[in-house]
């Protein structure tokens, strides 16, 4: 019987929420029966009174009779039934019950004792309650005929009263009149009351879902800021800090980070001040700090305030933002290096006009000349003509999209006898032959790949790998080895300082270094080059004979007999099987597949 109220039982609850869903409808049920729990417990508490007061009455011998005890009897135990076993029911017949087992058999009983009680004892007030009920609880047609039956009553009795003893007085008239146009004006103004309180409370629970909904959005928005956002209250506690800026200050994300001091640290000295110069000045301010942070290097940051509103007596909060002037001054240097990249790519292209004239005039010089030593001439202006139209080629392709590689048509390349060859050619260049250590273990294995192609790849990494080296012996590695039977990694591992966090967001982005003088280009032209042939590319802080360091690894598709070039790789998990210390990978080119653990000399 546990269902839902209907309009017929209570319209005046379901105007109030209509077009509610369902979490609406539920609460407005639930609100419905706590009000017709406290009116049966009010029918409870006065059929009790009646009761006793008619035991008393017959006890100290007063007006009174044994029957009218058995119906308050019988009253309280219909009231303690509905209260205990009755529920709020749909429409239909069980509706029209309910309303007679509460309302009906309250007026009965009242009218009842009203009528046959010798005493002078009036209980015209009571008949409130049974008005009350349907006015709150139903539709105002049901508190109107309500009132109308306590008035006709009313009115019934004065009116028998004169016709058995001749009590012919107009005031028992007046009297009862007044008193069932008071009952209409309770029934008609509780009604509308029961209406507007129903509405406001839809409202604020509407209001309180939405504000809740708001507040998660912010949440996450706010989580996901890369700026630093701080709620400090006057006395320099943080009431709240995002990930972000929990990163800056500690060097991690701590949930503890909330019950922090902004004057804990000396580092910090400078962000309480600024914070308690704005509550000071009532006004936003910005400075430039620097944080040294316990598990990692100093930042220096960008820090601003702005104040919320005071509510009454109540301060506001301040809220610092902090950005990181690294990213700021990357994001610059990125924008900047963006317009000189278009630029590049536009003056490349003009460059190509000249060059096929220089190409076409080399050729028809070689056809002309006969001495040996002017054929190595032509030939000399041949290669560095190819080498530059490469390179142009190189600036054209970043600035555009360029199609996956047929593998097929690939040449198949002997990966080891190249990786020595490129290996040889770059360390004798940069005097790195101490410094280099190159293990190849994959003799008969072939890539599809172009041979240019991966020398500009593999001198991409060197270089990238030689700059952050320290320089002692072998602390650069080349290794290649098989990977998952069809694949072959190419690994380049050096020794130095593991990246930043900042940097490793950006880490195979065009135009981004961590160094000024560097283009921020290796790194992304390597990327292209593996996404052209099906390979994939990742970093990872990694550990080589007892020696931790930076790995840049490259998974190529193996071809030639026993290798399926064209099937799609597995899925499977980053991290090697052997490490022994934790590590991190950045993945780009998409699924990563064969792992196989780091072979060391």
């Amino acid at each position: 019987m546990g269902r839902d109220v209907s309009s017929q039982f209570a319209p005046s609850w379901y105007s109030a929420f209509e077009g509610s869903h369902t979490q609406g409808r539920e609460q407005r049920m639930r609100a419905f029966v706590r009000l017709w729990r406290a009116f049966m417990r009010a029918r409870v508490f006065i059929a009790t009174v009646l009761l006793a007061m008619q035991v008393f009455m017959v006890v100290s011998k007063a007006d009174s009779t044994g029957w009218l005890v058995l119906l308050c009897s019988l009253h309280l135990c219909s009231t303690l039934v509905v209260l205990y076993a009755w529920r709020p029911v749909e429409q239909g017949r069980l509706l029209q019950l309910q309303w007679l087992v509460t309302i009906g058999v309250d007026v009965v009983v009242f009218a009842v004792l009203q009528t046959f009680q010798a005493t002078s004892i009036n209980y015209t007030a009571l008949f409130a309650l049974p008005v009350l009920l349907a006015s709150i609880l139903g539709p105002l047609i049901l508190a109107l005929a309500t009132a109308a039956g306590v008035t006709l009553y009313l009115l019934g009795e004065a009116a028998l009263s004169a016709t058995l003893f001749g009590d012919l007085s107009t005031a028992r008239f007046l009297q009862a009149g007044l008193t069932g146009t008071g009952f209409f004006l309770v029934a008609a103004l509780a009604n509308q009351l029961a209406i507007r309180l129903a509405r406001e409370e839809a409202v604020a629970a509407s209001s309180q879902a939405a504000a809740r909904a708001q507040a998660q959005v912010n949440e996450l928005v706010i989580e996901s800021l890369t700026v630093g956002v701080l709620v400090v209250d006057p006395h320099g506690v943080v009431r709240n800090a995002n990930p972000a800026a929990q990163a800056m200050l500690l060097g991690h994300s701590s949930p503890q980070s909330t019950k922090l001091l902004l004057s804990a640290r000396p580092s910090w000295h400078h962000l309480a001040h600024i914070v308690n110069e704005t509550f000071a000045m009532g006004e936003a301010l910005e400075m430039e700090t620097t944080i040294n942070s316990e598990d990692g290097p100093s930042q220096r940051l960008h820090a601003r305030t702005r104040l919320t509103a005071r509510h009454g007596r109540r301060a506001g909060l301040c809220v610092l933002f902090l950005e990181d002037l690294r990213e700021v001054e990357a994001r610059v240097r990125t924008e900047k290096l963006a317009s000189m990249g278009r630029m590049s790519a536009a003056v490349a292209h003009e460059i190509r006009n000249p060059l096929s004239a220089i190409t076409q005039a080399n050729a028809l010089l070689d056809e002309e000349v006969q001495a040996p030593a002017q054929k190595r001439l032509t030939r000399m202006i041949e290669q560095n003509a190819q080498r530059l139209s490469r390179i142009v080629d190189d600036i054209l392709n970043v600035a555009r999209a360029q199609p996956s590689q047929d593998q097929a048509s690939a040449p198949a390349l002997p990966l080891d006898q190249t990786v020595r060859q490129i290996t040889h050619e770059w360390a004798r260049q940069n005097r790195a032959e101490r410094i280099l250590g190159v293990h190849v273990h994959a003799p008969a294995l072939h890539i599809g790949f172009d041979p240019e192609h991966l020398r500009r790849l593999l001198i991409n990494l060197l270089d990238n790998a030689l700059r952050h080296a320290s320089g002692k012996p072998s602390s650069i590695r080349v290794i290649t080895q098989p990977s998952g039977g069809e694949h072959i990694r190419l690994s380049v591992w050096s020794d130095g300082q593991a990246l930043e966090a900042s940097v490793m967001r950006h880490l195979f982005e065009p135009f981004f270094s961590s160094e000024s003088r560097s283009s921020g280009l290796g790194l992304y032209i390597c990327r292209e080059l593996c996404e052209r042939y099906g390979a994939q590319i990742a970093y990872r802080r990694t550990r080589l004979d007892q020696r931790e360091g930076n790995e840049f690894y490259a998974l190529i598709p193996s071809k030639g007999p026993g290798a399926s070039s064209n099937r799609e790789p597995t899925q499977q998990s980053l991290p090697y099987p052997g490490d022994s210390v934790a590590t991190r990978t950045v993945q780009y080119g998409g699924p990563m597949s064969g792992d196989a653990p780091l072979a060391t000399r």
